[in-house]
């Protein structure tokens, strides 16, 4: 595990964990290939930082001594230091540290972010049992360790200071300056604990981290380390115990539906391949959550790792959890393989953005979306979520294979990156094909609608030529975004429309034809409601007028002719 080992043999993907990976699922076989790709990746990143970081200069123990103490570590105990260098936090760290590097992201002193090393160290002691000593920062008296929890001296100077971190058999003296000028130090022995097995008050001095337990496995609930999030490193956001139960009880249950799923096609995951689940901008209880997960992401720099606004439903939770682990595993193709010619130009359609995207970005969300297809696909059978299962699969379908012929007609993917996309279209059209009750198919059909059009007037230049296959958009230089509120609200019929939109969602295009024009006539520039009354136009007339309306909705951008 040592970054002077010879260089391993190429990675070689076996052809039928490909096909697995490119229709949008997978095995549990496939998953282990590209965390063995991860694996190598990461040697290789760390090998090319150590270089960058050997010879800085630092008030604390030198990199190449913490290296020592690691790679000791390592040889004692290789699979608990071996889980501690993929952590998705040790991946972040990483990248964010060749990013400073190369002048592209900024932090405190570099010595400063650099001694993660030496907490890594630390930790990979722990985990051995073996006995060392390494000089540490510390911040406000507090000491982070990657994987196990927050060390606070009682009284610990305010500020950046540097403490002394020694282990033996198992145990942690920390010792650094206190706010009186002597001293201070405490010891302890640092491990994880289920979230329903956490004391229920914190002890000032050790806060440990707290795992999502599902069945054996333990998925870490990261509040607290710093290399959490997905850019620059971060304070600790400490959840209450009320707050981390509900995630546990949340998670159970997200846990239960995807247990429904068998097999290895897209949407289906075992929850135990997730490596961390980093809470969003909640730290307690009040006030309740919505019933809808508001934002999640995910990097390629810490593959299985997703940060999640925790919802009020576990269906919903459940779909992030797919959502973002398709994610992970595209970031690790693209890792292995070259799967696009990207200029990185933000210019094309995404169904699920309000702003253009580039190609890459387009390809992220066609993979993401086939797997929540799937996932939708899976629970249409369920009698509770039937309806609206139907209505999301039939959305996500189309709005997939809409991207992804965007991505074919591109000319800008490789031979490998043309077999994954074709891949996803071979899911994707066999999934057209199987039938969706009328009165969903109708609604996803119009939420589509709405969104490109919706999209279109607030992005596309209303002077642009008719785009062809494959070349990007003339964009309006006046963007600005703008909330979705459609795609979600036309998951179930209403049952008494009243507003435009209502009686649009419930078929009525006439009633929701005569309120757009209505609404268009006090306020004629806005474009939700110019998008409303164009898809309620198209809904009435399926003359050759209404089609061409649809296609360029930006060509009546200030008036409602044509």
């Amino acid at each position: 595990m040592t970054s002077e080992r010879p260089s391993p043999a190429p990675l070689r993907m076996p052809a039928p964990l490909f096909d697995e990976l490119a229709a949008g699922g997978h095995s549990a076989e496939a998953v282990a290939f590209l965390e063995q790709g991860e694996r190598a990746r990461r040697l290789l990143l760390l090998r090319t930082l150590l270089k960058q970081l050997w010879d800085l200069p630092t008030p604390l123990t030198p990199v190449a001594e913490a290296w020592r103490v690691f790679k000791e570590a390592a040889e004692r105990a290789p699979e608990p230091v071996e889980r501690l260098l993929l952590a998705p936090t040790t991946g972040a760290w990483i990248a964010h540290m060749l990013r400073r590097a190369h002048g592209t992201a900024t932090g405190p002193r570099l010595w400063v972010e650099a001694a993660r090393l030496n907490t890594l160290a630390v930790v990979a002691a722990l985990h051995a049992g073996t006995e060392t000593a390494l000089r540490v920062p510390l911040d406000d008296g507090a000491l982070h360790l990657p994987g196990l929890g927050l060390a606070r001296l009682p009284d610990g100077a305010a500020g950046l200071s540097a403490g002394r971190a020694s282990t033996r058999a198992g145990e942690l003296t920390l010792t650094g300056p206190g706010r009186d000028g002597r001293r201070s130090s405490l010891t302890c022995r640092p491990a994880p604990v289920p979230v329903d097995g956490a004391p229920p008050a914190d002890d000032p001095r050790w806060l440990p981290l707290r795992t999502l337990t599902v069945g054996p496995v333990a998925v870490p609930l990261e509040d607290l380390d710093p290399y959490r999030d997905l850019d620059d490193p971060v304070p600790p956001a400490r959840l209450d115990a009320d707050e981390a139960l509900a995630w546990q009880r949340l998670f159970d249950e997200a846990a239960a539906i995807l247990a429904t799923g068998k097999g290895t096609g897209p949407g289906r995951l075992d929850p135990a391949v997730i490596r961390a689940v980093v809470p969003w901008a909640r730290t307690g209880l009040l006030p309740p959550p919505p019933p809808d997960v508001r934002v999640s992401a995910s990097s390629g720099d810490s593959y299985g790792a997703m940060v999640i606004a925790r919802p009020s439903s576990s269906l919903a939770l459940a779909e992030a959890l797919v959502h973002e682990f398709q994610h992970s595993k595209l970031a690790a193709l693209i890792h292995l393989f070259p799967l696009l010619r990207d200029d990185r130009a933000e210019r094309y359609y995404a169904p699920w953005r309000p702003d253009p995207r580039h190609l890459t970005g387009l390809l992220h969300g066609a993979y993401a979306f086939t797997g929540v297809a799937g996932f939708w696909r899976d629970r249409m059978s369920d009698p509770e979520h039937a309806g609206t299962a139907a209505y999301h699969f039939a959305l996500r379908r189309t709005q997939s294979r809409l991207v992804v012929r965007t991505l074919l007609t591109s000319g800008r993917l490789t031979e490998t990156g043309h077999a994954l996309v074709t891949g996803l279209a071979r899911t994707l059209d066999t999934w057209l094909r199987e039938p969706v009750p009328p009165a969903a198919l109708t609604r996803a059909r119009t939420a589509a609608a709405l969104h490109r059009t919706e999209w279109r007037l607030r992005n596309v230049a209303p002077t642009a030529p008719a785009e062809r296959p494959g070349e990007p958009l003339r964009l309006r230089p006046d963007r600005v975004p703008w909330p979705d509120v459609r795609t979600h609200a036309f998951a179930l019929p209403p049952a008494d429309p009243r507003t435009p939109d209502e009686h649009l969602a419930a078929g009525n295009a006439a009633a929701a034809f005569a309120g757009y024009d209505d609404d268009l006539a006090r306020d004629p520039g806005d474009p939700h409601l110019l998008a409303g009354w164009i898809v309620a136009r198209a809904g009435l007339d399926r003359g050759p007028g209404a089609r061409r309306l649809l296609a360029r909705p930006e060509s009546v951008r200030s008036g409602r002719g044509g």
